[in-house]
């Protein structure tokens, strides 16, 4: 059975869009796909780059927006497909079949609202400096601060339809928030694929620096009170901690 799915790429000032196109482009899947782009007013330079791709690209967004999640909620919305990935300027898919394995894994089984998998990370020179191996999603690890991986995530649009896409009063933790509200709160049906799907450099928006470590901890805080997770709250505790160490031990 053939999956549509939706792919959004939103992108602000990233000349590197270009490789994550490519990357979606590059997909060897055989079920039918959407490229969702929204760009936030980037200047002359990633234009350039996404002019080259406007003959593949099913929708174009050009406007501000209020942040890098509400330009994903703006993707969400316009898409078509039954799944939606997203798939962020600066990351890429890690291989030709990442696509074709997602597709085929909510394909076989119409009951799956989600799924996830692997997640390495390249430095410049293309050598890989961390391997998330996520796992198999369980309540204990939710305690000691896992997540999944968030640019794995796939999720049927019936998903957000019903629970709601980003959470813009979480400027940096909404992929936290989301992913906690989806699996933990509405408890939908997650299956994990025990492979890499995507390559992406170090660091990201809820890493950039200590404050904005303890920034983003005290949204996730808020995040399970805000749900009435009370057994999650030591986790704003946990997650800084091993964050803020990643950060001393950098090179």
């Amino acid at each position: 059975m053939k999956t549509r799915i939706s792919i959004v790429v939103p992108v602000f000032n990233d000349v590197r869009v270009g490789r994550a196109l490519e990357s979606i482009l590059s997909q060897q899947h055989g079920h039918e796909m959407e490229i969702i782009v929204v760009n936030a007013g980037s200047t002359h330079e990633t234009l350039e780059v996404l002019e080259r791709y406007l003959d593949k690209i099913s929708v174009f967004i050009n406007e501000p927006d209020e942040g890098i999640y509400d330009g994903m909620n703006k993707g969400i919305r316009r898409a078509t497909g039954e799944v939606v990935g997203i798939l962020n300027a600066d990351d890429r898919y890690n291989d030709p079949l990442v696509l074709r394995d997602v597709a085929d894994a909510f394909g076989r089984d119409q009951d799956v609202d989600a799924c996830y998998g692997d997640q390495i990370y390249t430095n410049e020179a293309g050598k890989t400096v961390r391997y998330w191996k996520a796992g198999d999603s369980r309540k204990a690890k939710w305690r000691l601060g896992w997540m999944p991986p968030h640019p794995t995530f796939f999720v049927r649009r019936r998903v957000y339809e019903r629970y709601g896409a980003f959470d813009l009063r979480y400027p940096i933790a909404a992929d936290y928030e989301l992913m906690l509200r989806l699996m933990l709160k509405h408890n939908i049906d997650v299956k994990y694929l025990g492979r890499v799907l995507l390559n992406m450099e170090p660091g990201g928006n809820s890493t950039k620096n200590i404050k904005r470590i303890i920034k983003a901890n005290f949204e996730v805080g808020r995040a399970c009170w805000n749900h009435g997770l009370w057994d999650m709250l030591l986790v704003p505790m946990l997650k800084p901690a091993r964050k803020i160490f990643q950060i001393i031990g950098r090179p």
